[in-house]
């Protein structure tokens, strides 16, 4: 089978669609991908052949904007569906034509959460089937709010929130869908994916949301995280350094941009000394370069959390669902600090299964850390923890599962 993989985000985003892509190529069909252009050089340097097409926006520069980082500060709610524009369909005509060039004759499309609707005109278009990877429980449910409410209520009032997003889109879409010959859309997004039987894959465990597959009636199948489990070139240092003292406390915030990357990093080393423990940073997309580190701390760029994650007492991390998954299957506490996105969702599901406690990044002071840390290493935090980490999915079994229902679905259109 042919498979065309577009997918936009950061590197959370694109890495569990690159290693179902890897997947289905060691399976024997053959796969063409698109990414961000900041993440290609990454996608081809695992194996996916190249060229792996540039899709959209540079995603980092997308994640440090403004009007991404700073949207609850935008008291005008027109200036808010304005900045929601600019951000989201500036580069959809690129993104439209990219995918077409990338799909020709692919039997399925695979995207990923954000953009669903740039893939579904595409393969409405080519009337070939489209899956999608959700990071969340994007669709309609009453697992992840925060207080309990029927779901006679919550579906009305979902919808709404599905027709005012369409509605900032539709322009870019209705263009997208002239180009390809297609009528204007006279319906929310949301409904016409589900009308024309998507896949949604949803690539988390349903520990963190109890009754959700039920909820949902089997129609979204839960296959738990999805990960390269790459190693990195510091793997075997990390290694090294761990064992040359006490197991350590993990630090690490993914893509996310933090502000003052040097406050972040004298807190953790006076946190970390304070408790008497040992840390280890890993610095992601932070501009660390002039970091001293003391002899407690340890500073990398990144490390293979499946690997890593395991041999240290407690991770701290910014609430990323890979991450979170990574840090609940490890066995080991977790301290979310977020920063934003879907992350307060994550860290609360940290916090409901007593697996660790979070906070928001901004509000997190030394103060906070230590108090949090003392929370995460209690022996009652650890030992549920170890315990919870037996009920995720191993993520070979995560992989090959999607992999299968690529299959199933490519194969039955």
């Amino acid at each position: 089978m042919k498979y065309a993989i577009a997918v936009h985000g950061t590197r959370g985003d694109v890495e569990p669609a690159t290693a179902i892509a890897l997947e289905l190529l060691r399976r024997g069909h053959e796969v063409r991908m698109a990414v961000p252009p900041n993440l290609v050089a990454f996608a081809e340097s695992v194996g996916i052949p190249s060229p792996v097409l540039p899709y959209g926006t540079d995603s980092q520069l997308q994640l440090e904007a403004d009007g991404f980082r700073d949207w609850w500060k935008l008291r005008n709610p027109l200036t808010v569906v304005e900045k929601t524009r600019e951000l989201m369909i500036g580069d959809w005509p690129q993104m439209g034509e990219t995918l077409a060039a990338v799909a020709t004759g692919a039997d399925l499309i695979l995207t990923g959460t954000t953009y669903q609707e740039v893939a579904a005109n595409v393969a409405e278009s080519r009337d070939i089937p489209m899956a999608a990877l959700h990071y969340f429980p994007a669709r309609t449910n009453t697992k992840i709010l925060p207080v309990r409410l029927p779901l006679a209520v919550v579906r009305p009032a979902w919808a709404v929130a599905e027709w005012a997003l369409w509605r900032i889109l539709k322009p870019a879409e209705d263009d997208q869908r002239r180009r390809l010959g297609l009528p204007a859309a006279r319906s929310r997004s949301v409904n016409r994916i589900v009308g024309r039987g998507a896949l949604e894959i949803q690539a988390y465990d349903e520990v963190f949301f109890p009754g959700l597959d039920t909820e949902w009636g089997g129609t979204r199948p839960l296959v738990g995280a999805i990960t390269l489990q790459m190693s990195t070139a510091v793997d075997d240092a990390v290694a090294t350094w761990i064992a040359d003292g006490t197991p350590p406390i993990y630090f690490g915030f993914g893509s996310m941009p933090i502000e003052n990357p040097a406050k972040t990093i004298a807190m953790i080393t006076e946190v970390s000394a304070d408790l008497g423990e040992r840390a280890l940073i890993c610095s992601g997309v932070l501009d660390v370069a002039d970091a001293a580190p003391a002899d407690h701390v340890k500073i990398v760029r990144s490390v293979n959390h499946a690997a890593v994650f395991p041999q240290c007492r407690a991770i701290v991390h910014h609430g990323g669902a890979g991450t979170t998954a990574a840090s609940v299957r490890s066995g080991r506490p977790t301290l979310v600090l977020w920063v934003g996105a879907e992350q307060p969702l994550w860290a609360n599901s940290v916090k409901r299964l007593g697996v660790g406690t979070m906070r928001r990044f901004s509000k997190s002071t030394a103060e906070t850390m230590r108090a949090d840390l003392r929370s995460v290493l209690s022996p009652t935090c650890i030992a549920r923890a170890q315990t919870t980490a037996a009920l995720m999915t191993p993520p070979d079994r995560s992989l090959a599962t999607a992999a299968r229902l690529l299959e199933q679905a490519a194969t039955e259109h």
